[in-house]
């Protein structure tokens, strides 16, 4: 008879190295899954009717309030591989506890680009589809392939393609079902027929400071991770959770009359016909860059990023994230909305 697999457990866990914002929580249970047979044994085990769960992967977009969670269950199941290939597209599947950030060096340095503008975003692979993260004109739905996900309800495991994972602007099916999935493996389809894309955002200036014309994917991810060290914080250095805010997606109408009145306002067509937004912008113009209220702050190179001066807590940053809001709505009637989960 095989034994079942045993996974690790700890009580009354400190949450506060495991969430990139340093803020402050407990786990009455944390328990560690490095396989997706521990996540389908915990599953079979628990009865209906226990303390709910919430799934943690590199807890970068995350904010915790402080009170204690009845159970947490981190991610670190790992493994990358090709899975195929044809003329289109290459296979790659990792493990969803897999680093985002090394899985993508890892596709360049095998020859397979495609996910380099999403290069340094920090968290998890089996995080990045819930999010559906995105980032310099790239979301992580166009190279999506499919994925793994066990209902911790009935321990079986389902694949999602991508209309089941219902993808959209920073949303997907899984960040509207909390607790009840937990993602083992995520796959990815890489374009053979790969073609730079640097028209967004700063990665064009970046790439001609340095005499560039024709990138390749190395010179794309270097210039992406470079923009993204020059513009945001360290949360090794100083705890935040990166853009905190999405960008408002608002009608050409109300897009038009805030042009009139702003000309400088960045502003990027939707294929609905709809403008996005950007939040950073909004947020600098009502003088919160570089600012502080308590603990708390907007990072003095990127205003969408809240950072952790030490020792702050849930509330305080929800207490920025507030008043942030406000001054928005005031100023441009504009609602921004939180990008991270709030637990």
């Amino acid at each position: 008879m095989t034994a079942e697999p045993a996974f690790s457990e700890e009580r009354n866990a400190d949450l506060s190295a495991l969430n990139t914002f340093g803020l402050p929580a407990q786990a009455k249970r944390l328990l560690r899954l490095r396989s997706a047979d521990e996540a389908r044994a915990f599953a079979a085990a628990r009865r209906h009717g226990d303390e709910p769960c919430f799934v943690l992967g590199g807890g970068s977009n995350l904010v915790l309030r402080g009170g204690p969670l009845a159970c947490v269950l981190k991610v670190e199941i790992t493994g990358r591989r090709k899975l195929g290939e044809d003329d289109e597209v290459v296979i790659v599947k990792a493990g969803a506890g897999e680093n985002w950030h090394d899985f993508v060096r890892w596709t360049l340095a095998e020859g397979w680009p495609g996910l380099e503008n999403l290069s340094l975003i920090p968290g998890t692979v089996g995080a990045a589809p819930v999010q559906n993260i995105g980032a310099y004109g790239l979301e992580v739905a166009e190279r999506f392939d499919s994925l793994d996900a066990i209902d911790l309800l009935s321990g079986e495991t389902r694949r999602f393609d991508a209309a089941a994972c219902r993808f959209g602007y920073r949303e997907s099916f899984f960040k509207q079902q909390p607790g009840r999935w937990l993602i083992g493996a995520v796959r990815f389809r890489l374009p053979r027929r790969w073609q730079p894309l640097t028209a967004y955002g700063d990665i064009g200036r970046e790439l001609a400071a340095r005499n560039i014309t024709s990138p390749t994917p190395w010179q794309v991810s270097d210039a992406v991770i470079a923009i993204r060290r020059r513009k945001l914080p360290d949360p090794t250095e100083l705890g935040s959770a990166g853009s905190f805010f999405k960008n408002p997606v608002v009608e050409a109408r109300q897009c038009a009359a805030l042009l009139a009145a702003h000309p400088a306002l960045p502003h990027y067509p939707q294929p609905d016909g709809r403008e996005k937004l950007a939040a950073g912008w909004l947020i600098e113009q009502c003088g919160w860059k570089g600012r502080r209220l308590g603990p708390v702050g907007c990072h003095a190179g990127q205003a969408l990023a809240l950072v952790n001066h030490g020792g702050a807590s849930g509330a305080d940053v929800l207490r920025l994230a507030a008043r942030i809001q406000d001054d928005v709505a005031a100023r441009f009637g504009v609602a921004l909305e939180i990008e991270p989960v709030v637990v």
